[in-house]
């Protein structure tokens, strides 16, 4: 009996070494194997990036609108956050949204953002600075468009006329304005028609404006769809002596629309452009994102089908930018790009 109990004594002992030794292999320093880790692990996420983000373009009918969806669509396939892009009334509005807080990024042209940030022009009642520059998208052209059945020859003729000049608070509006004025045209001097250039084609095609501005890109397909429908599309020319009044009070640069652009255009057009350009939200959009935003849009830009993706290039890439301020992580990739000091 008293052997038994040894026994069963020696055995108990034993059972306890083995389990005191394997506790302590598990605790020599070394992770027990993780079945998850290794070949079916998953790729860890970008640092830093992450999140939902809105981007203000412009109206629905513009070169904002179908170029913003395009440029979200290529940032959702290689950045490991969500980006959305909403119609908008275009520059002016997006910045101001950046300025509260609801947009996170904004498409404009570079003039009115050079405006919020100095706090003039639109924003004489108050700067957003919480913006810096991301990089260039293409450059858009001031097109003024009628139609041979209006009898418009000149800008000078839109006086009395029935004119659309772009929505409230858009690059359009600020330039259309701004040419109105070299010509002595005031506010009360036309009948004016705030709406995107989508609405303003349509009732230029059924003849209840008659002309239309439009900061755009060149060609575009709108001025394109009226013309095959309506068949006599006119664009006008800006003279020089306004041309000096424009350049002198704006940003606006002169642009020569070449014979061809459009096929019905046999003469060169004299117009003025200017750069539209993405800003971030500084408050929202942190360094390793505006890098990431940056470089996809040069590196995959082959993938954005839209037309004017073939403006956003390397070499364009700082276009815009003179006199604003550039995302830290924006002017890292750039940096690395050797195109900034």
């Amino acid at each position: 009996m008293l052997n038994r109990k040894f026994g069963l004594l020696v055995l108990l002992l034993a059972l306890a070494l083995v389990m005191t030794a394997c506790g302590t292999a598990q605790d020599d320093g070394q992770e027990p194997e993780d079945e998850t880790n290794g070949d079916t692990a998953q790729e860890a996420p970008q640092e830093g990036i992450g999140g939902f983000y809105v981007m203000g373009t412009g109206s629905t009918g513009g070169t904002y609108y179908p170029l913003g969806q395009e440029m979200v669509n290529v940032w959702n396939n290689h950045i490991d956050a969500n980006f959305d892009a909403v119609a908008s009334g275009a520059s002016v509005e997006n910045l101001s949204k950046i300025g509260t807080g609801e947009f996170d990024l904004g498409m404009t042209v570079h003039i009115p953002a050079l405006e919020a940030y100095n706090g003039e022009g639109d924003f004489a009642d108050g700067a957003v600075t919480n913006f810096a520059f991301i990089g260039h998208i293409y450059p858009e052209v001031l097109q003024i468009v009628v139609r041979e059945a209006s009898g418009i020859e000149s800008i000078e003729d839109l006086r009395g006329k029935r004119v659309a000049i772009g929505p409230p608070g858009s690059g359009t509006q600020a330039a259309a304005k701004l040419v109105l004025e070299a010509y002595g045209i005031g506010d009360g001097d036309y009948e004016a028609f705030e709406e995107g250039f989508g609405d303003a084609r349509d009732r230029l095609q059924d003849g209840t404006i008659d002309a239309s501005f439009g900061l755009l890109g060149l060609p575009n397909a709108g001025i394109e769809e009226l013309q095959a429908s309506a068949g006599d599309v006119k664009l006008l020319e800006i003279s020089p002596e306004a041309l000096e009044y424009i350049e002198a009070n704006s940003g606006y640069e002169a642009y020569t629309i070449p014979a061809g652009t459009y096929n019905w255009i046999n003469e060169d057009v004299t117009v003025v452009s200017a750069y539209a350009i993405l800003v971030a939200n500084t408050d929202t959009v942190n360094d390793d994102l505006a890098y990431e935003l940056a470089r996809v849009m040069i590196e995959h830009a082959d993938e954005n089908t839209h037309p004017q993706s073939d403006h956003t290039t390397l070499d364009n890439a700082l276009l815009g930018s003179e006199g604003l301020p550039i995302h830290p992580g924006a002017e890292r990739y750039y940096r690395e790009q050797g195109i900034l000091d």
